[in-house]
């Protein structure tokens, strides 16, 4: 970023263009290319983490090879005020070692702090209008949103981690049907096993009492442990 550091990736585009539809997920591409010889690591970042996905969201570029970002924003529920988008995406690079994989990438290798020469690259995000169909069709996005008053940028932006899935790509909580159905299962299961209890203390009722004609101590004990069986099985 400084005047002091080279270009160690070259960034196409430098605008992120986003043709904004509310309801819809939108994906957009940058290319990285190395020029040089050596092999580069980047890592990109975001002003809005939640907002995008990013794959690869860090990686390794061999010398004189192109490595293509796909960078995904979730469904907005509406449009901003004019169209407008404050978000910001950094590109960060650095030279590593031959041999370093996608899997060696850490934060570190990226803090100007250690001594690296790390190359920043700035990307502004744009939202263009979409592809017009050929019949006039209203959008409902003229006036869907309240007007938000533009927040200056002010000092340093905070750049942050992005990441490569979506929070929605996370395991969904079981639906409440689904929910009674493994309930209603796990219910049957513990019936059954009561009935098989009960039919074996029956058994073993019925052979003592040919035996001995009575019921011994013996027989107690066995109806206390089995007692005991069933109670742990109930619970869960």
């Amino acid at each position: 970023m400084g005047s002091d550091s080279k270009e160690l990736l070259g960034i196409e585009p430098l605008e992120l263009r986003f043709p904004f539809e509310t309801k819809k997920q939108i994906s957009c591409s940058m290319k990285l290319t190395n020029r040089t010889d050596d092999y580069i690591a980047f890592k990109v970042k975001t002003t809005s983490p939640k907002k995008y996905c990013v794959r690869p969201n860090s990686g390794i570029v061999p010398p004189r090879s192109t490595s293509d970002v796909i960078v995904t924003m979730q469904a907005q529920r509406e449009a901003p005020a004019d169209m407008q988008c404050k978000d910001k995406f950094l590109v960060q690079s650095v030279v590593v070692t031959e041999g370093t994989t996608t899997k060696d990438v850490t934060g570190e290798m990226f803090n100007k702090g250690s001594g690296n020469v790390v190359d920043e690259r700035k990307l502004k995000v744009v939202y263009v209008q979409p592809p017009r169909p050929p019949s006039p069709v209203r959008e409902g996005s003229e006036e869907g949103s309240s007007p938000r008053a533009s927040l200056s940028e002010g000092g340093n932006l905070n750049y942050q981690d992005t990441q490569t899935t979506r929070e929605s790509d996370e395991p969904p909580l079981l639906s409440t049907s689904a929910l009674i159905s493994r309930l209603t299962e796990e219910r049957n299961s513990a019936i059954q096993q009561n009935n098989k209890l009960l039919e074996e203390m029956d058994l073993v009722r019925r052979e003592i009492s040919k035996q001995n004609g009575g019921f011994p101590f013996v027989f107690v004990v066995v109806i206390a442990l089995l007692g005991i069986l069933l109670g742990y099985i109930m619970k869960r």
